[in-house]
């Protein structure tokens, strides 16, 4: 049997509370799908990838974070040779109760190209 999906990495939202999670915080379930964007002009993290929830409703994006600088290297390199389209993010944890920092945690995957 052929697996659709591969994993990559978990790893947690970094940044919450410094973007716009908290506009959107009631959307955010387990299992809600988060778009990656390569972030070229971030001045604080040259392979910055930002974490996007996608409010149909609002026909709006927010920026609710970034993938941690720890984990995005490899991550911006695909982004950046435009294999935007084969990775698949989802929230796996919300804990409201811990730190900003430690509040989402992520799964990234690899999707089967077509």
């Amino acid at each position: 049997m052929e697996t659709k999906k591969k994993f990559f990495i978990d790893c947690h939202l970094a940044g919450r509370k410094y973007h716009d999670a908290d506009e959107v915080w009631d959307q955010l379930k387990v299992g809600t799908e988060l778009q990656l964007v390569r972030d070229l002009d971030n001045r604080f993290d040259p392979n910055a990838v930002a974490v996007v929830f996608r409010d149909v409703e609002r026909d709006e994006d927010f920026c609710i974070g970034y993938v941690p600088r720890t984990e995005n290297e490899t991550l911006a390199n695909m982004l950046e040779m435009g294999w935007t389209d084969v990775f698949e993010c989802r929230i796996c944890k919300i804990n409201e109760e811990a730190h900003p920092e430690a509040q989402i945690q992520l799964t990234i995957k690899i999707k089967r190209r077509q």
